[in-house]
């Protein structure tokens, strides 16, 4: 695995230094009156978390785990070096196809984003990726989960902003599962909780995390450090904070729940000085994302980031070079899971033309991170008889392994001849992706949900939702 971080003991050494020292600030009261029973000390409105109850804690955390879909199938595995991509965070837009602007999303849109993403076999996971317009804020939460099971058959990356919504959310997935325990053996949602930098966590984020590790459900740690800004400047001190702010999380749900399932991730973003923005495609932002991996390594816990996206408003040369190289630099960096796909404008818009190019881009990292095989085979004997036939299109070698070897690109990547391409209309790849996209959608994607199960979560989410 690539390596971006030096001494990634010595990070951490640093992290819980600034945990015991200066200690993390819980709005929640609930939370800090938990920490300071285990252990933790109150100093000011700040708890102080020692060394030992963070390793404690990273002791009963369990360094790999798996997802599974609707049917309780094995969807992707976390913590084993394997990278496995979704779509990525909760926009709020959506770039219209063929037009140059954003708009709200609907939930007709997410509907579009689910069916696709069901269509691209390189996305393991879903995720509740737009936040519709046409829903009312308190509700939000819910019913995209609802969506998600409905029309899905993927394990689903998602999250809440208002914490109403968790105790429909954990119904929904346990009346698809069948039972607690059922979904306990066997998530079928990841969970994002985010701390909020400088080193603090806010009262909803707290009690979602002790909600999820309660239930038993996996969850995603995701500190968002700004350098400069929330954070130091410098992208190495600035990981030393983000991984402090994650152990506090970890920390926590052990307390809650020794055993609980952690993902070691995050957003950490290089703040852009000029314009006071959050590129998360700058490549300061990719290399601490990537770098992250490296310290959830050294932690022995699967990992998390933002990459493969962009912070181009359109999908243009700009979206397909960010995309691109933070999704072969999270491959060979070896994040467990990669949030981005799909996503434009500084994680605000989501196209869906952008996602299959992603699942384009996603293919080719994962195809990177195979490397080149060593099959054994008699090289001197090769070289014989290529001198002799003057070619290997037809040798047995060619016929067993080409398809092994070389990967097989699809239509929106462009490889035929000039006049080929020119005759048949001379696209350029918005152009396919926009008509992928509508082939995609027209063909059916996954099995209806039983009528009784559909209506027991639409019981749970859809009412109340609508606005007037």
């Amino acid at each position: 695995m690539l390596s971006l971080i030096g001494e990634p003991a010595r990070l951490i050494e640093q992290a819980l230094e600034i945990l015991d020292e200066v200690g993390i600030l819980f709005e929640d009261e609930a939370t800090a009156r938990l920490l300071a029973s285990k252990g933790g000390r109150a100093a000011g409105d700040r708890i102080r978390i020692g060394p030992d109850l963070v390793r404690q804690a990273l002791e009963t955390v369990p360094s790999q785990f798996s997802l599974f879909d609707r049917s309780g199938n094995l969807a992707l595995d976390l913590g084993t070096g394997v990278t496995s991509f979704n779509p990525g965070s909760a926009a709020l837009h959506v770039l219209d196809p063929g037009e140059r602007h954003r708009r709200e999303a609907t939930r007709a849109d997410i509907v579009r984003l689910i069916r696709l993403t069901q269509a691209l076999p390189h996305l393991a996971a879903q995720s509740t990726a737009l936040v519709p317009s046409d829903v009312v804020s308190e509700a939000s939460d819910r019913y995209r989960l609802y969506l998600a099971l409905l029309h899905g058959t993927k394990p689903v990356v998602t999250g809440v902003f208002s914490l109403a919504s968790l105790p429909a959310m954990m119904a929904m997935l346990t009346s698809v599962r069948g039972s607690r325990q059922a979904l306990v053996e066997k998530p079928l949602a990841l969970l994002d909780c985010c701390p909020s930098s400088p080193l603090r966590w806010s009262a909803l984020s707290c009690k979602t995390l002790l909600e999820a590790a309660s239930a038993g459900q996996p969850v995603n740690l995701i500190a968002a450090p700004l350098t400069g800004a929330t954070s130091p400047v410098t992208l190495r001190e600035t990981l030393v904070q983000h991984c402090a702010e994650n152990l506090a999380g970890l920390t926590l749900t052990q307390f809650v729940s020794p055993g609980a399932r952690v993902v070691f991730g995050g957003a950490p973003v290089a703040f852009d000085m000029r314009q006071g923005s959050a590129p998360f495609s700058a490549p300061e932002s990719i290399l601490m994302n990537a770098a992250n991996a490296s310290i959830a390594r050294e932690l022995d816990l699967p990992s998390h980031g933002y990459l493969a996206l962009s912070d181009a408003r359109l999908s243009d040369y700009q979206a397909g070079m960010e995309s691109t190289a933070g999704a072969i630099l999270a491959v060979l960096s070896g994040i467990s899971l990669v949030s981005g796909p799909g996503l434009l404008d500084y994680v605000m818009t989501l196209s869906l033309e952008k996602l299959v190019l992603d699942h384009e881009a996603c293919k080719l990292a994962l195809r990177v991170g195979r490397g080149i095989s060593d099959h054994g085979l008699d090289v001197l004997s090769l070289a014989r008889v290529l001198v002799e036939r003057g070619e290997l299109l037809s040798s047995s070698h060619t016929r067993q392994l080409w398809r092994k070897e070389l990967s097989v690109a699809s239509e929106l990547i462009e490889r035929r001849a000039y006049s080929d391409w020119e005759s048949s209309g001379a696209s350029d790849a918005a152009e396919r992706a926009r008509e992928q996209v509508e082939r995609l959608l027209r063909e059916p994607t996954c099995e209806t949900l039983p009528d009784a199960l559909a209506s027991r979560l639409e019981e749970l989410a859809v009412r109340g939702c609508e606005r007037p």
